[in-house]
């Protein structure tokens, strides 16, 4: 028995004054009106209308459950409305988690612009080095960088593609000479970043020769931050590779340069992960469809500045 529907038919009954008049206004039998009511009367063990062949009344007992329905179902037709309204206006608070450099370069930024145009929505960003699990974690969105995505059951959105240089500051540059060739970094002091995708004691370029391996040695410095790296390089520290948007603004500002331009390192596919196409809240489509409308121009312009800081 379909309680919640017996009593919407209950209560329209009521307010119609007969059976023939709720079937009408419910498109429905008098028939099928009759039983409901019946139906709910011996759910309850309990008469809810005495009837006559003219009218209908209620019992004490109507009287007392009539009200009870119109409460129910009011609060039903409120959490229906309110869940039918996510659905088509964002709203509430979205959980997104991102990698932590390329969140600070690139969400952060995003989300404020996402904001402007959605005030209604609350943005709790969490940036970490890791792949959350969305589901025992609660997220809404996570921001990935990886070559590729395992088969997760998840739906992803690839939002274009970020990859790593190698700089080194020019005082280093000035004391220790510039390498030429990658084989030349050996006699350098290489400082190492220590991530899941990237192995302690090698780098791997894509250049002129195609994919090559650079086996290092121990490091007198190793770090997991991109942005505590920057620090290190610029303060003459040695030489690193670094993800663009941590590099670029040593770049422009000339406290970096970029050296063996022709090589690259680490590229990785940026993702949007999200949990299911079906019944998608409004603040997480309209969050992905954000970065998917935003994101990949933001990254194509940061790849096309970097050119103008090659050296050779």
């Amino acid at each position: 028995m379909d309680t919640l529907q017996n009593m919407r038919v209950f209560v329209r009954v009521v307010e119609a004054g007969s059976f023939t008049g709720a079937a009408q206004h419910l498109n429905t039998t008098t028939a099928y009106a009759s039983r409901a009511v019946s139906d709910l009367e011996a759910h309850l063990r309990t008469r809810l209308l005495n009837r006559t062949t003219r009218r209908i009344a209620l019992t004490e007992a109507g009287e007392r459950y009539l009200q009870r329905c119109e409460q129910i179902l009011a609060y039903v037709d409120q959490a229906e409305a309110e869940a039918s309204d996510a659905h088509a206006r964002p709203s509430g608070k979205l959980k997104v988690h991102a990698m932590t450099s390329f969140g600070q370069h690139y969400v952060v930024p995003a989300v404020s612009r996402y904001q402007q145009r959605y005030p209604d929505v609350h943005l709790e960003l969490t940036l970490a080095q890791r792949m959350p699990d969305l589901l025992d974690e609660g997220y809404d969105v996570a921001v990935v960088l990886a070559q590729s995505l395992p088969d997760s059951g998840l739906v992803s959105q690839r939002l274009g593609s970020a990859f790593s240089v190698v700089v080194a500051s020019p005082d280093y540059l000035e004391r220790n000479g510039v390498p030429q060739t990658l084989s030349d970094l050996r006699g350098h002091t290489c400082l190492q970043m220590i991530t899941p995708v990237m192995p302690a004691d090698e780098w791997t370029f894509d250049g002129p020769n195609g994919q090559e391996t650079l086996h290092l040695g121990a490091s007198t410095f190793q770090i997991n931050v991109a942005e505590a790296m920057a620090v290190a390089v610029r303060e003459g520290m040695g030489v690193a590779v670094l993800p663009i948007y941590s590099a670029i603004a040593g770049l422009r500002s000339g406290e970096l340069v970029w050296i063996l331009p022709e090589y690259i390192s680490q590229e990785m596919n940026v993702y949007a992960l999200y949990p299911s196409r079906q019944y998608l809240d409004a603040k997480i489509r309209t969050w992905v469809e954000f970065l998917r409308d935003e994101l990949p121009a933001t990254l194509a312009a940061d790849q096309a500045e970097l050119r103008k800081f090659a050296r050779t």
